[in-house]
C-alpha cells in the first residue's frame, strides 16, 4: 500500500471516530465521563467489549504466536470461561449492591483506606503497562505503513497514536468508548474474516479443504499433558480462569464499561454474549495464525524473525490491496478499541480514587463544581496519555518476545495483590491490619518473580509460567493471614 492511501485510510478512520464523539458527548459532565449516565444497551457493551478484550495484540500476536506454540492457547482460551461465569455471578452483584464509579471502592469498605489506594495503584501500574504494550503493536504497524515511509521517527508515530485517542475521548468519556468499541470491533472481526477469505481464495481451498489442512498441519496441537511445560493443559485452563477474574472482573477499565448497563440483569447477560463471541473470535485467530504460515510457506516468504511482525508484513506488502486496507482498519480498530478505554479508565481511576472527584454521587451533579473537576479530569487524561507515551517509548527498546506473551506475564505480576484481596475479602469475614497492607501486596509480586526466575533450576525443570499469576495471589492471601487484626475482629 503507498503512504498516500494509508494516510487516507487512517485520517478517514478518524474523523469517523471524532464524529461519533461529537455525538455521544454533547452535555456531558463528570458522570457522563465516568458512567456514561448509566444507560447504556447491554448488546453494545458486550460486542464492544470483545474487541476491548482481543485487543491488536490479540490481532497480532495470537496469530504470530501460532508459529511458537501451536494451538496450545486455545486452553487458556477454554479456562476463560468459568473465569467470565465467576465474574457475573459473585462481582457483578456486588459492584451493583454497592453501586461503585470505582471498583475499587469496594477494598476501602472492607479493609480501610491503605487497601482502598493499594488496589486503585495496582490497577493503574498494570493498565499504564498493558494499555502501553497495546499501544505500540498499531504505533508500530502505523509506522512501517506511513511514517517510516515519509522518513518519520518512531516517537512521532506513538505521539500521533496517542493524541488522537485523546481527541475523541476526552469529552464523552466512557460513553463515548461504548460506542466506539462496537464500531472497532466490527472492523476488527471483519478484518479478521476477509484476511482468512482472501487465504482460502489465494490458496484455492474449499471450507472444506481449509479446516482439512488447519488440522493437519504441525501447528494445531492443542492440549500439552506434560506437568513440566509451562503450556501444560491445567497451567493454562487455571491460569486463564484466573486472568479472566482479574483481568477483567478485577480491572477498573472492563468493568466501568460493564457498569454502565442500567440493570445487574443486563450486565450478566452482556457478559454470557461477550463470552459467546470471545471464544469464537479466539478460535478464528488461531485458525488464521496457522494460514498466515501455510500461506507464507507456499509462496516463499520470509517468516520474520519476531512473531508479531508475520501477519503485518504479509498484509502490507502480499495481500491485495482492498485486503491491506481491510487489514490497516483492523488492527487500527483492535488496537484502539483497547487503549482508548484504558486512557479512560486512568483517567477515571486516578481522579475517582486519589482525587476523590465524583466519589459523592450528589456532588457529582452540581454544576460548579463539575467545571473544576472537568477542568482537573482533562489535565489528569494529558498526564496519562504522556506516561504511556515514555512507556511506549522504553519498551520499543526492552521488547525481545511476542508482545501477547509479554502482557499475561506482566498481567501476573501487577494483578496478583488484587486477586489476593478480594478473594480474601469475598472468602472470610477477617479483619486485617490495614496499614500494612502496602507491603503484603509488594513482597508478594517480589517473591513471585525470584520463585518464576529460578523455578526451572530449584523444581528439576518445573516452570510456573502464567501459572504464577495464582501463586502471587495466595501469597498475597497469606500475608493477609498473618496480618490479621484479632483486636478489631474481637471489638465487632
Amino acid at each position: 500500500m503507498s503512504p498516500e492511501l494509508v494516510f487516507i485510510v487512517i485520517a478517514g478512520y478518524f474523523l469517523l471516530l471524532l464524529s461519533i464523539s461529537y455525538f455521544t458527548s454533547r452535555n456531558a459532565n463528570s458522570e457522563t465521563f465516568f458512567t456514561g449516565d448509566r444507560q447504556s444497551p447491554w448488546y453494545l457493551v458486550a460486542f464492544g467489549m470483545v474487541g476491548a478484550t482481543l485487543s491488536g495484540i490479540t490481532f497480532i500476536s495470537v496469530p504470530g504466536e501460532v508459529g511458537n506454540s501451536q494451538f496450545t492457547y486455545f486452553q487458556m482460551v477454554l479456562g476463560f470461561i468459568p473465569g467470565y461465569a465467576f465474574i457475573a455471578l459473585v462481582l457483578m452483584p456486588l459492584y451493583y449492591k454497592l453501586n461503585l464509579v470505582s471498583i475499587y471502592g469496594y477494598l476501602e469498605q472492607r479493609f480501610g483506606f491503605y487497601a482502598y489506594k493499594t488496589g486503585a495503584f495496582f490497577f493503574l501500574l498494570s493498565r499504564v503497562i498493558g494499555a502501553s504494550l497495546r499501544l505500540f503493536i498499531v504505533a508500530g504497524v502505523l509506522h512501517i505503513a506511513f511514517f517510516k515511509a515519509v522518513g518519520l521517527p518512531f516517537w512521532l508515530t506513538v505521539v500521533v497514536a496517542i493524541a488522537l485517542i485523546w481527541l475523541y475521548t476526552f469529552r464523552g468519556g466512557i460513553k463515548t468508548i461504548v460506542w466506539t468499541d462496537t464500531l472497532q470491533t466490527f472492523f476488527m472481526l471483519a478484518s479478521l474474516v476477509v484476511s482468512i477469505l482472501l487465504i482460502k481464495n489465494e490458496l484455492d481451498l474449499s471450507f472444506g479443504q481449509l479446516t482439512s489442512v488447519i488440522q493437519e498441519s504441525d501447528m494445531s496441537r492443542v492440549f500439552v499433558w506434560d506437568w513440566q511445560d509451562e503450556s501444560n493443559f491445567f497451567k493454562l485452563f487455571i491460569s486463564g480462569a484466573f486472568i479472566a477474574i482479574v483481568m477483567t472482573g478485577l480491572d477498573q477499565d472492563m468493568m466501568q464499561k460493564n457498569l454502565t448497563v442500567k440493570t445487574l440483569a443486563g450486565a450478566q447477560k452482556n457478559m454470557l454474549w461477550f463470552t459467546i463471541i470471545l471464544v469464537f473470535a479466539n478460535i478464528l485467530f488461531l485458525s488464521l495464525g496457522a494460514l498466515l504460515y501455510i500461506y507464507a510457506n507456499e509462496i516463499g516468504f520470509a517468516i520474520p524473525d519476531r512473531s508479531d511482525n508475520l501477519f503485518p508484513a504479509l498484509a502490507v506488502n502480499q495481500f491485495q490491496v482492498y485486503a491491506g486496507v481491510i487489514f490497516l482498519l483492523g488492527i487500527t480498530a483492535a488496537a484502539y478499541s483497547s487503549a482508548d478505554s484504558a486512557l479512560t479508565a486512568l483517567t477515571t481511576s486516578f481522579c475517582v480514587d486519589f482525587l476523590g472527584i465524583g466519589r459523592n454521587r450528589d456532588e457529582v451533579q452540581d454544576e460548579a463544581k463539575d467545571k473544576i473537576d472537568k477542568s482537573t479530569r482533562m489535565r489528569v487524561h494529558v498526564m496519562f496519555s504522556f506516561i504511556l507515551l515514555i512507556v511506549i517509548l522504553i519498551f520499543n527498546f526492552i521488547n525481545d518476545e511476542s508482545v501477547i506473551m509479554a502482557v499475561y506475564r506482566v498481567a501476573s505480576y501487577t494483578y496478583g495483590p488484587l486477586l489476593g484481596l478480594y478473594a480474601f475479602g469475598l472468602y472470610t469475614k477477617w479483619r486485617v491490619k490495614d496499614r500494612f497492607i502496602p507491603w503484603v501486596a509488594v513482597l508478594s509480586p517480589l517473591i513471585c518473580f525470584i520463585l518464576d526466575t529460578n523455578s526451572a533450576a530449584w523444581f528439576s525443570g518445573f516452570e510456573f509460567g502464567n501459572f504464577i499469576l495464582i501463586v502471587n495471589g495466595a501469597l498475597t492471601f497469606l500475608g493477609l493471614l498473618l496480618i490479621r487484626d484479632h483486636a478489631a475482629e474481637a471489638t465487632t
